[in-house]
């Protein structure tokens, strides 16, 4: 079963590599890239359908020129410039958290732990793949979630959240050998902590 899997996913890139030619380019690449006006009024009639679209037309020619008018800096001038700096701070701090929330610890370990909570062998695949799915339905959550509560909600959210699942989970791991039931409890935080971090980071 798991090559039938791992091979559905050269579907999608099928569809796609028959469908794309028939979709028309960008009109905003068309105009601001290629300068072809014509294809970009037959590209948005495509997407929009019959009508006047000078409106937004006039919106593309306007990013087509502040575009001109931005000066395109290099890696150590962004790092020098003052006025980026806080944006810098930022960046790095949520790239760093990221990295190190310990969501790989957590896929790493979780087939130890699944193995430990008494599951059958042929079954930890599948409860692992259920720990995917939810990482993955969580992000489809967060992006409805995001316009509601904003980014920054959601981070802080989602890293608390994380932080007090680590927490909870370091305890009943240390304590899965004295209590029976504790082998479960860890299995519904690794779910829970995936979830938060789809949701959050």
């Amino acid at each position: 079963l798991w090559p039938w899997l791992l091979a559905s996913s050269g579907l999608s890139a099928l569809v796609q590599l028959v469908t794309l030619p028939f979709f028309p380019d960008s009109p905003s690449y068309l105009l601001i890239q290629k300068g072809n006006e014509e294809a970009c009024r037959k590209a948005i009639r495509k997407l929009w359908g019959e009508g006047d679209h000078q409106a937004e037309i006039d919106d593309i020619m306007k990013e087509k020129v502040a575009m001109t008018s931005t000066k395109t800096l290099r890696v150590l001038e962004v790092i020098k410039e003052r006025s980026l700096r806080w944006q810098l701070y930022i960046l790095m701090t949520v790239m760093t958290t990221l990295q190190l929330c310990g969501i790989n610890a957590i896929y790493f370990y979780s087939f130890e732990v699944f193995h430990t909570a008494k599951f059958e062998e042929y079954l930890i695949p599948y409860v692992s793949l259920g720990v995917g799915l939810c990482e993955c339905l969580s992000s489809i959550l967060c992006s409805a979630l995001i316009d509601r509560f904003g980014r920054k909600v959601l981070l802080w959210g989602g890293y608390t959240l994380m932080c007090s699942v680590l927490a909870l989970l370091t305890m009943t791991l240390s304590l899965q050998h004295q209590v029976f039931w504790m082998h479960y409890f860890s299995v519904i935080l690794i779910f829970l902590f995936v979830i938060f971090y789809g949701i959050g980071p």
